[in-house]
């Protein structure tokens, strides 16, 4: 899987939001408002805080979808400034 350009190992199984998180990765994405950073909080999809974009798709929630080889995962929401995470 790929956050933002860097190559980070996954478990297989192992769902997006539980891969970044187990990298150090906190925040997937901003609020719109506010610009506060939003992560894995649920972790069974429940809840919207962890948008993340698959392979340039639309905001999906990292908690639910599995890993890949050769993913690439960018924040969700509106376009962050700066790289979020580690």
């Amino acid at each position: 899987m790929h956050w933002q350009g860097r190559v980070l190992p996954a478990r297989p199984e192992q769902s997006v939001g539980a891969a970044l998180l187990a990298h150090g990765v906190r925040s997937t994405r901003r609020t719109r408002r506010e610009g506060r950073p939003r992560g894995l909080f649920c972790g069974i999809g429940a809840c919207f805080d962890c948008l993340v974009k698959v392979d340039g798709g639309p905001d999906v929630r990292a908690c639910l979808v599995p890993v890949r080889d050769g993913m690439r995962v960018e924040p969700g929401g509106p376009a962050p400034e700066e790289p979020m995470g580690v």
